[in-house]
């Protein structure tokens, strides 16, 4: 580890004082988190090219900065991290905060997919994309969200588990939403 790589590069933000400036190693980390889901320092710089001890310096600052926090993890040494459920403090409600962060990553992920596909392997290249609108009561739309998780529940326990990955498995994003349609207001139906 150099000096230079504890010290934070030419501040590409402003920094209002307690502020954590954006840095090639944290942004590298934060990227990787929104792929993978979870990280140890070592599994980072085996990805990245670092050094173990500057990606753990870098996931602790991030970490004191609230972006990212300390996964659930069974005893060891190992420190896993993932982004963090709550989001550092800003105006916005930390709920509206962190839909917009996954809004951001999930449309980031989805265009560098679309940008790259050709370049994956030849069995990755399709994608599983669809949409639908079903006429649903509030129950059954519950309903249909429960069966959903109950589906991808068997695969949840590899994100804590990279042991329990199979040969060939990759991080898959897997997008739901389900909201009730509004109707047009007539000043929207006007303007179209």
């Amino acid at each position: 580890m150099t000096e230079d790589d504890l010290n934070p590069q030419p501040d590409r933000t402003r920094d209002t004082g307690d502020e954590l400036r954006e840095h090639d190693v944290r942004t590298a980390l934060l990227d990787l988190l929104a792929e993978v889901g979870t990280v140890t320092a070592t599994e980072a710089a085996a990805r990245l090219g670092y050094s173990s001890g500057l990606c753990s310096f870098h996931l602790r600052q991030l970490a004191r900065h609230g972006h990212i926090e300390e996964a659930p993890h069974r005893g060891g040494r190992a420190r896993p991290w993932r982004l963090s459920q709550r989001t550092p403090s800003t105006a916005a409600p930390a709920e509206e905060q962190f839909g917009d962060l996954a809004r951001g990553l999930e449309d980031e992920s989805w265009q560098r997919w679309l940008a790259q596909r050709d370049q994956a392997p030849a069995e990755w290249r399709h994608a599983e994309a669809f949409s639908a609108v079903a006429y649903l009561t509030p129950e059954e739309m519950s309903r249909v969200a429960e069966t959903v998780r109950r589906a991808l529940a068997p695969y949840q326990h590899r994100e804590q588990r990279p042991l329990a990955r199979p040969d060939g498995a990759r991080p898959v994003a897997l997008i739901t939403r389900l909201f009730p349609l509004l109707p047009h207001t007539t000043d929207e139906a006007d303007q179209v």
